[in-house]
């Protein structure tokens, strides 16, 4: 027995001291991805800080001296604070009917029996092949038609539609994995399908809510193609402009100064940036739960 366990132990060390070169080319390939990831973003940060001059004489070098000023005019100015208003009135709108809209459709297509309901919920799925690239031209007629050109509901409602597909391929699976019997313990102690809706189903999808609200949010305030084609063309001045709309106008009308024009783009990413890291965790959960059910 003895001599057994002697011998399971040295194999259990060789196999310890066996190198594996598998993990450091796994290593390797994800530092040099996060390097493409982030790299750009570091830069376009610690650029905030350099002058004009500093940039053009050594573009990948550090700051020499670190320059305070460009952050400092970007915060006080008025359009800066303007933009983030805009942003966060499209971006927090589009996220509550997003999760409203994405919700109601959800607990029909999978607590519900009905014919088409598979076909309902593949048409869904259907609409991530469907970029917003492929609807520009006829959604900017129909919103002309509609008088929503150039304003933020002609931002806010594309934007909830388009959102919609990946939020019920979402939530679907959460709803279908609670069981049944939870319901019918709850018509038994005399509860509607309302109020089970709201007071068991509804605390128990919380997670696939949170991720789905939070995903909508950061696709909303990055978006820039819908907003360009919606606002940049109307009548709204260009402090009501959100975020990205509004770095391309500051990137135009400050070319000449690009330290200036670094510390906007900065400004106008840490928001989302700090939103999409302190909700991470709850993203990843949300989507475990949704492959698990």
């Amino acid at each position: 027995m003895s001599t057994m366990t002697a011998s399971t132990g040295e194999a259990a060390a060789r196999e310890r001291r066996r190198f594996d070169w598998s993990q450091p080319f796994v290593y390797v390939v994800a530092l040099a991805v996060a390097a493409v990831a982030i790299g750009p973003v570091l830069y376009v940060f610690v650029g905030g800080f350099r002058t004009t001059a500093d940039l053009n004489a050594n573009p990948a070098g550090l700051p020499d001296p670190w320059v305070f000023t460009n952050w400092i005019t970007v915060a006080t100015s008025p359009r800066f604070w303007g933009n983030v208003t805009a942003s966060l009135i499209l971006a927090g709108s589009t996220t509550v009917g997003v999760v409203i809209a994405g919700l109601m459709a959800a607990f029909v297509i999978a607590r519900y029996n009905f014919r088409g309901r598979e076909g309902l919920y593949t048409l869904f799925a259907a609409g991530l092949m469907f970029p917003l690239t492929v609807a520009a031209l006829p959604l900017t007629l129909l919103l002309r038609t509609m008088g929503l050109h150039g304003t933020y509901l002609g931002v806010i409602i594309p934007g909830i539609a388009f959102a919609l597909p990946t939020t019920i391929i979402i939530l679907v699976p959460f709803l279908r994995a609670i069981p049944d019997e939870l319901e019918e313990a709850a018509r038994i102690d005399g509860a509607t399908r309302v109020g089970f809706f709201w007071r068991i189903l509804l605390p128990l999808s919380k997670p696939g809510l949170v991720t789905v609200g939070i995903l909508a949010f950061v696709a909303s305030w990055n978006g820039y193609l819908l907003p360009l084609l919606v606002i940049s063309t109307g009548t709204l001045p260009q402090e009501w402009w959100p975020l990205p709309l509004g770095v391309t106008q500051f990137s135009t009308q400050y070319s000449q100064d690009t330290g200036a024009v670094l510390a906007y783009t900065s400004l106008a990413m840490i928001p989302a940036m700090v939103f999409f890291l302190l909700a991470e965790k709850r993203i990843v959960g949300g989507l475990t739960g949704a492959v698990k059910g």
